[in-house]
């Protein structure tokens, strides 16, 4: 369906159903897009496992607020590159080898 594999700008929210965990994850990830993901439990560790994951930039678990002092970006075509952080100042570094003998 459109709502489950393209990006919607909205307040949107899409609930499909699904028989395992393994299937959850799977329609998650069957997107050309990937900039942001919400995932909810009551078991932290069972929930960070399924965050690492999705294949998405972000990932906001049980109503996490946004911190605007992590990096922010997309996978797949959603984009490429950080901003903020440490991540998001590399953007802007050029690297240089020097070897001497």
């Amino acid at each position: 369906m459109s709502i489950a594999r393209e990006e919607i700008f909205g307040p949107v929210l899409a609930l499909i159903p699904y028989d395992s965990e393994e299937q959850a994850i799977d329609i998650a990830n069957d997107s050309p897009y990937g900039l942001a993901a919400y995932v909810a439990s009551a078991d932290a560790g069972h929930v960070c496992r399924v965050a690492s994951r999705l294949g998405a930039g972000s990932v906001r678990i049980n109503g996490a607020m946004l911190d605007i002092t992590a990096p922010f970006g997309g996978y797949k075509t959603s984009g490429n590159g950080r901003e903020y952080g440490a991540e998001g100042l590399a953007e802007f570094l050029e690297c240089k080898s020097i070897t001497l003998s």
